[in-house]
């Protein structure tokens, strides 16, 4: 089913659009985007040792050993429900996996995708202009969505060249998290998937494969200092390149890990926003036995750490709390 707009609403919005790459207590540009710091002492020694997560319980290891197939869930642009014009497409077809997908083949070099949903957050990004089809995330959950494709119309100014409102009904609520998008991007001939699969063949659960590729990504992993501070706005991580050349900025830590947990089947977040007045970036994970576990992965700006495996197994939500933070303090701006 094909629906064209019976109005075609124009109007001019002044974003103002800037690179951060640094993460820092400063508030983040419009575009929602993972922030960049340098993250070599990652790997120093706390984060890596002397902690419960080098060294399964007895009880753990006598378990049988999980199935690390790699489950890649692939998107489709199927045609049932489109809305377009001339130079947009907005395939609805799968909004109950959580996932739309938009191309642009108009002949602007400068055009963002918004999506607002039913909480009212906003979610602005770049869109590639190559005329093919781009996963993009409904993150907010069920309710009402707008989805608006914005044309440059000269400096900072954007005009709606496109806009339609979703009704979604979220069926799997794990899909925004396990399916690739824009940010985190793989497929199954992914070598990243194939790599995310041999660090987890050892382990005997979700929680341990998760410490597997934790470790095995802030060992092997260099922070790109010259890449931070030449990276140009509107940067896409590509995981493939980031685990050949083993080096990377934290946006490309964060898909890396993400795209070997979603290709587990471990449902994941990647989330930024605020712990009091600093910026953090931080990953959660659905782990069968537990539930969500929140901010199991943080970046603090300077270095990734690992929650204590223990406190996350006890799915005592007080005790991590006490792990990460004051919870009521953390404020989530984006989850991808």
């Amino acid at each position: 089913m094909k629906h064209t707009p019976k109005v075609l609403t124009i109007c001019f919005l002044s974003l103002f659009s800037f690179l951060i790459t640094g993460c820092s207590g400063s508030e983040p540009p419009d575009i929602p985007r993972a922030q960049e710091s340098p993250a070599a002492s990652s790997r120093s020694s706390d984060a890596t040792s002397g902690s419960s997560a080098d060294k399964p319980s007895k009880s753990a290891q006598d378990a049988p050993l999980r199935d690390n197939t790699p489950r890649v869930l692939v998107p489709e642009a199927s045609g049932s429900e489109v809305y377009e014009n001339d130079f947009s497409s907005i395939d609805a077809s799968h909004t109950a996996e959580g996932y739309v997908m938009i191309r642009y083949t108009g002949s602007n070099t400068k055009v963002k995708l918004r999506i607002t949903g039913p909480d009212q957050a906003e979610y602005v990004y770049l869109l590639s202009g190559t005329g093919e089809y781009e996963t993009f995330p409904l993150t907010s959950g069920s309710g009402a969505y707008q989805v608006q494709i914005l044309e440059n119309a000269g400096g900072d100014m954007y005009a709606v060249a496109y806009s339609t409102d979703l009704n979604v009904t979220i069926s799997n609520e794990f899909g925004p998290f396990l399916y690739p998008n824009q940010y985190v991007n793989f497929n199954p001939q992914s070598k990243t998937v194939a790599k995310g699969s041999e660090l987890a063949k050892d382990a005997h659960s979700d929680l341990e494969a998760i410490e597997n590729i934790y470790h095995y990504i802030i060992k092997e992993i260099s922070y790109d200092q010259q890449k931070a501070e030449s990276v140009s706005y509107g940067y896409l991580p590509v995981v493939d390149e980031t685990l050949s050349s083993k080096k990377g900025i934290c946006f490309d830590y964060a898909a890396v890990m993400s795209t070997m947990l979603r290709s587990q089947g471990i449902p994941t977040k990647l989330e930024v926003g605020y712990s009091g007045e600093a910026y953090h970036a931080w990953i959660s994970t659905y782990i069968t036995e537990t539930g969500w576990v929140d901010k199991i992965i943080q970046f603090d700006g300077s270095s990734w750490t690992l929650m204590d495996p223990t406190l996350a197994a006890n799915n005592d939500r007080k005790a991590v709390g006490q792990y990460v933070g004051d919870g009521s303090n953390y404020v989530v701006k984006y989850s991808y």
